[in-house]
């Protein structure tokens, strides 16, 4: 297994290597075009080239190694030349070919054709060198820093070394006795120009070889040349400190004039000027051809970093909470349409029995009129927008009747006809808004449409097949049947599973741990099992399939099952209460093998024995919001079920209410909803129980464990729960049911799942949380996490976090944790891989900036292992960094670079390192220097 992973590094690095080489050629081309050669350029190529050369040697591709350390030494002389032939530039282009076709092959085998090398390559690299020459000494330099990193790195240790050696010299000058300032300053001298050369500073180790010149030169004016010397450093000091490298002070006088160097050419390259050309290819072309075993298929592909997805995929999150923004906008607009309706038929009855109550009875109608029926009783006048009734005849009246009252009727009458007429244009603006309404209703259905095949689209970009996982396993299972004599067959099915990628590389340890554990603890040797009735070859299988929006991962064993008594023993071992281990049931005592340090084998081994396997199991799927089940049976057999959410970034959930404040349950882990009823109640030793079906449950009040200390503001509801009402959720909790009381349940959501960042850690049972489409913020609540923080905390005395972790914890803090710092991926875990084979455990560093912020955050490191050549800050930098920190001075620092160069190490060293080593290393030798340094040994060398 472990020559399996290794291998998998080594595949991954080619791919780096791959793309340094892609960097060098496009770089490489139309090179002798150009008017002059820039030197970041060169630079460029040479850090590409230094980087094949150190990570091709750790992982054992001596011949890759060995060509490009031949091709960095090429760059290093092109280096300080301005212009290179176009002979050069096809001998180059012929190399960087001939370093493609050993990653090529490397990817089969670490071993390249001899003949091929012989007819082929030495040619090439012998032409080269005739040409080119070796480096000389002057050139045989560091390989440089990118500005960003040198920058930094120059002025930090202008701030401190260069600073405490000017500061020595004021002091000796500020002496009266000055009998050896000759010597003092010549020593200074010499030490600043080492520094100079290896920070590539030519005009400072110029000025410094001035001073040593005119100390050896002119002894009786020591004290003159001292002065002058002093001045000239701090103004070197101070260009630096100020961001200027160039232009520096590299010649000093005794009149105090400081000669200048500039620095910039006056026959600057116009880069318009520069025009592409095709690069000339060798008369004889090389045999490139991959190996005749070695086929190659193409796609159609396009390789896209890994940020971009995470960053398309961040925005389609924001896209989901500004759609349940605007469902929610257009729910209270739709709510909002129908108490506009409602009002408007509340005035219709009040005018119409306004209306009524004015006539007499016989003119009673005999039901409400409708918007029709009135509209045929009005119309419109043709030169205004006044309504005007159109009255049939009425019966002849008495002049006599004809009085005031008459007056005062016709009047009312009037003003009934315009508030009828107000009501039903009333009517027409809302029919208008229900209809518009329909047409977003419409319009958002289709964009909630387009979102979910958005949706589709970008998971399955995001997709691996779960065969990319497992398609190692064989081969490693077989080596193990091999070294341990053991008979074990595994079987996968469902490899054509898709799995988000995040979530396939977060099953990646988990499943190596049970498939290594499986083997070790499960199956039995061949003798053991024919005595068993077993057939005597084993069988472990691994199945992955879909159940809702889960993703199941089935591993199973047919070997002779966890023993319970031992898993027993072992908690009172590590001082859990007896009687409480006694009364637990075996779902209970199942949950303790997951607990760090946790392990029922009698000695430790290369496969298990440590107590890690398990722990690391449960940690890595808390990550993902996954859950795994155990079923284990003695002499058959030992079941785990793991449950991963098909993506990580959107969840449908169950938002619900408990004590005020609103929770978020993933769906898939709700089986189903009830209300509560008191009846279905019942109490069972002390402990309340529903009657569901023909289960019997255990009932949790949520509200009597989740209890929040929060203002009680005025909570203005603008939509109605789905359960108004006191509600029980079922959830499956291993082979029982657990039901949840909760206060109300608002309905589904699809969400955007976001993490909570800080430094403060989320409450027990929770990992994450949501926005809302009114910006709410709730908690995302993690089903078995949350139950199992209940359980525990029913029983204090057996089942209480503190008491179960307090003899793991021992075990576990005895492992020192080792910080690896590197920029490149493939070497991190290349070196993780053997640091954890020795017994530790190992946090990684992408560079020293993110090293320096986990040992910034309280992060309990024994040893540093550090690169020197990182993005943002260096290896030197990180040094310089660190050990200015009283709290990190015992702090065991570790360089392990390609540099091998004396003054390199020096360098280190003065930094305040450790130790020092040079890729490829010793395995074993860096692992007991290790160990010397964090029991306390003194430095090494």
């Amino acid at each position: 297994m472990i020559h399996d992973k290794e291998r998998e590094i080594q595949l991954q690095f080619l791919e780096e290597a791959q793309d340094h080489l892609d960097a060098i050629e496009s770089k490489l081309i139309g090179v002798s075009n150009r008017v002059e050669l820039t030197r970041q350029e060169v630079d460029a190529m040479l850090r590409s080239a230094h980087s094949i050369k150190g990570g091709a040697a750790m992982m054992e591709f001596s011949t890759l190694s060995h060509l490009a350390h031949r091709l960095e030494n090429f760059f290093k002389v092109i280096r300080t030349q301005k212009q290179i032939q176009p002979e050069v530039e096809r001998l180059l282009l012929s190399a960087v070919d001939c370093l493609r076709h050993v990653v090529t092959t490397n990817r089969q085998t670490n071993v390249v054709d001899e003949q091929w090398q012989t007819s082929q390559v030495q040619p090439l690299f012998e032409q080269l060198q005739q040409i080119l020459g070796e480096p000389r000494e002057e050139q045989e330099t560091v390989t440089p820093l990118s500005p960003q990193q040198g920058l930094e790195t120059i002025q930090m240790l202008f701030e401190s070394e260069v600073d405490v050696y000017l500061q020595q010299l004021e002091t000796i000058l500020a002496q009266e006795d000055k009998s050896n300032l000759g010597a003092e300053v010549a020593t200074i001298a010499q030490d600043l120009s080492d520094l100079g050369e290896v920070l590539e500073l030519p005009e400072f180790n110029s000025l410094c070889s001035s001073v040593k010149q005119l100390l050896a030169t002119q002894p009786a004016r020591e004290e003159e040349i001292a002065q002058a010397a002093l001045r000239a450093w701090r103004r070197s000091q101070a260009a630096i400190m100020a961001g200027q490298l160039q232009g520096l002070p590299s010649t000093l006088n005794l009149d105090g004039v400081v000669e200048e160097v500039d620095s910039l050419s006056a026959n600057a390259a116009d880069p318009t000027a520069v025009t592409a050309a095709s690069p000339a290819r060798l008369s004889s072309p090389l045999d490139l051809a991959p190996p005749a075993e070695l086929k190659e298929t193409q796609e159609n592909t396009v390789r896209v970093p890994l940020k971009q997805l995470e960053q398309l995929n961040d925005l389609f999150g924001e896209l989901t909470i500004e759609r349940s923004g605007l469902d929610l906008q257009i729910e209270r607009l739709r709510n909002s349409v129908k108490i506009l309706e409602r009002k408007v038929r509340s005035l219709q009855q009040s005018h119409h029995r306004r209306r009524t109550a004015t006539l007499p009875p016989s003119s009673f109608p005999s039901a409400l009129p409708t918007t029709s029926s009135f509209l045929s009783e009005v119309a419109f006048s043709p030169d205004s927008n006044q309504l005007r009734q159109e009255t049939t005849p009425r019966s002849p009246q008495p002049m006599s009747s004809l009085d005031s009252g008459n007056n005062l009727d016709e009047a009312a009458d009037e003003a009934s006809t315009e508030v009828m007429a107000n009501v039903v244009q009333l009517q027409e603006v809302s029919g208008d808004i229900d209809l518009c309404l329909q047409e977003t209703e419409q319009i958002v259905g289709d964009l909630n449409r387009t979102a979910k095949q958005l949706q589709f689209c970008i998971n399955q970009l995001r997709m691996r097949p779960f065969a990319d996982l497992v398609g190692r396993f064989p081969r490693a299972l077989r080596e193990l049947a091999l070294q341990h004599g053991k008979n074990v067959e595994l079987k996968i099915q469902g490899g054509d599973t898709p799995i988000d990628r995040s979530i396939l590389e977060a099953l990646g340890n988990p499943l190596m741990h049970l498939l290594r554990n499986a083997f070790d603890h499960g199956i039995e040797d061949p003798e053991t099992r024919k005595a068993s009735g077993k057939p005597e070859q084993g069988t472990i299988s691994i199945e992955a399939t879909y159940r809702g929006n889960q993703a199941l991962i089935i591993f199973k064993d047919d070997g002779r099952g966890i023993a319970l008594d031992k898993v027993r023993q072992r908690a009172q071992h590590l001082g859990l209460d007896r009687e409480a281990i006694a009364n637990a049931s075996d779902e209970e005592v199942l949950t303790l093998i997951f607990e760090p340090g946790f392990s029922t084998a009698d000695e430790v081994t290369s496969l298990s024995g440590r107590g890690v396997g398990m722990d690391v199991v449960r940690t890595n799927l808390r990550q993902v919001r996954g859950d795994i089940k155990v079923e284990t049976k003695a002499g058959v057999g030992t079941t785990f079920t793991i449950g991963v959410p098909l993506t990580l970034s959107v969840a449908r959930v169950l938002l619900v209410e408990s004590r005020g404040i609103l929770l978020a349950f993933p769906t898939t882990a709700i089986e189903e909803m009830l209300l509560l009823d008191v009846e279905q109640i019942s109490t069972i030793e002390d402990k309340p129980q529903l009657h569901w079906k023909e289960y019997s449950v255990p009932l949790i009040y949520l509200g009597d464990w989740l209890k929040f200390r929060r203002l009680q503001n005025a909570n203005e509801e603008r939509t109605q729960p789905l359960m108004s009402a006191p509600t029980v959720l079922l959830i499956a909790n291993g082979s029982d049911w657990v039901g949840l009381q909760v206060d109300r349940c608002w309905g589904e959501q699809e969400v955007a799942i976001r993490p909570v960042e800080g430094n403060i850690p989320m409450p027990p049972g929770f990992n994450g949380c949501t926005i809302l489409g009114d910006g709410k913020v709730v908690p995302l609540v993690n089903t078995p996490e949350l139950l199992y923080w209940i359980a525990t905390s029913q029983h204090p005395a057996s089942l209480e976090p503190e008491d179960r972790h307090r003899a793991a914890a021992e075990l576990q803090n005895q492992r020192p944790t080792i910080l690896v710092v590197d920029d490149s991926i493939n070497v991190r875990r290349l070196l993780s891989l053997t640091l954890e084979k020795a017994g530790y455990r190992v946090e990684q560093g992408k560079d020293g900036l993110d090293a320096l912020e986990k040992l910034m955050s309280g992060s309990q490191i024994a040893a540093v292992v550090c690169d020197i050549d990182m993005p943002r800050l260096d290896g030197y930098g990180f040094l310089a960094r660190v050990k200015s920190n009283p709290a990190f001075q015992q702090l065991p620092i570790v360089m392990l670079t390609s540099r091998s160069g004396i003054k390199e190490r020096q360098l280190a060293l003065n930094l305040g390192a450790t130790a020092f080593f040079c890729k490829p290393y010793d395995k074993q030798q860096l692992s007991e220097t290790l160990e010397r340094l964090i029991n306390g040994g003194g430095e090494e060398s």
